[in-house]
């Protein structure tokens, strides 16, 4: 029986081998103004991309009161203490409505990560987000996979500072459940270095889970390495974007702006078509290029009929016209010709005895 090609079916569309989920991460990108968060949706969709994410926290009950309380002194932070800082990042209800209507308007997905219960069930039952992202931190946080799983709605999980024992544990809990689901090979450094991504994790993640789509949660600062991801069988994609890299904020710096957004989505899609067929033939859209560029066999001097052809009595050049092809040259050696030649005149079967 032919095994089921592996798919991640969101709502109405479905992503599979043929057909790459592209997500623009906005993460807190937007710094907790709601226009500029806009304009990222906008720039996202210009360039490509399937869904836009953004993240959700209730800082109260995620942190202890010692950590909310801690003084954040950062070029980064928006308040004096950590809490405060990630409080001025978050949008309320009214506005995740908005950004939610406004994403499906323009035929983009729109979720969030939760980093607690309570932001699973806002994002569930106040927003109706159509797919959960799971952050690395929270690859073993069972309870909030479980509390997933209720909803019964997709996930993608990133698997930063796992290992494989850590990756299949948490698989084979959800499987019992569901496959429709993605794990994504991330490494949980910001940036990330191009030797910490470990892009070879793709294929044995694509070989042993092999019922579910597999892809990259990228930190990194390029886009080559989306195409490599690619041909190992990475078929989600969740890259950090933003609008300005110059804005505060410890992602900002490697995020992709929209250009870098649409040449990486552009590029991947262009792999299967790149990739072609495994028959080496010549093809019809090198005909005409190559009649201007493909050399002949001609007469390097004035011949009679009845002479005796040496090699130095022929040579190579560009012509424009088919004759007697290069490779053959030595098989000229002691021919006779049937009829007067010119200088340069093409070399054919039908002048030669």
């Amino acid at each position: 029986m032919k095994r089921k090609s592996p798919k991640l079916v969101v709502g109405k569309k479905t992503f599979d081998n043929s057909n790459p989920f592209f997500i623009a991460e906005i993460g807190n990108n937007h710094l907790g103004k709601f226009d500029l968060c806009i304009k990222m949706i906008d720039e996202a969709k210009m360039a490509g991309a399937n869904a836009v994410k953004l993240q959700k926290r209730n800082n109260k009950k995620l942190f202890t009161k010692k950590k909310f309380n801690e003084i954040y002194n950062s070029e980064n932070s928006f308040g004096k203490t950590y809490g405060i800082h990630r409080e001025k990042l978050e949008f309320d209800k009214k506005e995740y409505i908005e950004l939610k209507k406004y994403s499906e308007s323009l035929g983009l997905i729109f979720f969030a990560t939760p980093f607690d219960i309570d932001s699973a069930d806002f994002l569930h039952h106040e927003i109706k987000i159509p797919l959960f992202k799971l952050a690395s931190s929270d690859l073993n946080n069972f309870l909030l996979i479980k509390k997933i799983l209720s909803y019964k709605k997709p996930m993608i999980l990133s698997t930063g500072f796992s290992s494989m024992k850590d990756v299949t544990r948490t698989y084979k809990y959800i499987e019992k459940k569901t496959i429709n689901f993605s794990l994504l090979q991330c490494t949980a450094s910001y940036p990330c270095k191009t030797k910490d991504l470990n892009l070879n994790v793709i294929t044995a993640f694509k070989k042993k889970f092999s019922k579910i789509l597999v892809g990259l949660s990228s930190h990194h600062n390029g886009i080559a390495m989306e195409n490599i991801a690619y041909l190992l069988g990475a078929r989600v994609f969740e890259k950090h974007f933003t609008t300005d890299r110059s804005m505060k904020g410890t992602d900002q710096s490697f995020s992709l702006v929209g250009t870098g957004l649409k040449k990486m989505i552009r590029d991947i899609k262009r792999i299967d078509i790149a990739m072609g067929s495994k028959t080496k033939k010549p093809l019809e859209c090198e005909r005409i290029p190559m009649k201007k560029m493909s050399k002949s066999i001609v007469f390097a001097r004035n011949i009679r009929k009845g002479e005796k052809l040496s090699l130095t009595d022929v040579c190579i050049r560009c012509s424009g016209i088919d004759g007697i092809s290069p490779w053959e040259i030595e098989s000229l050696r002691g021919r006779k010709v049937k009829k007067d030649c010119m200088l340069e005149d093409v070399v054919t079967w039908e002048v030669l005895e």
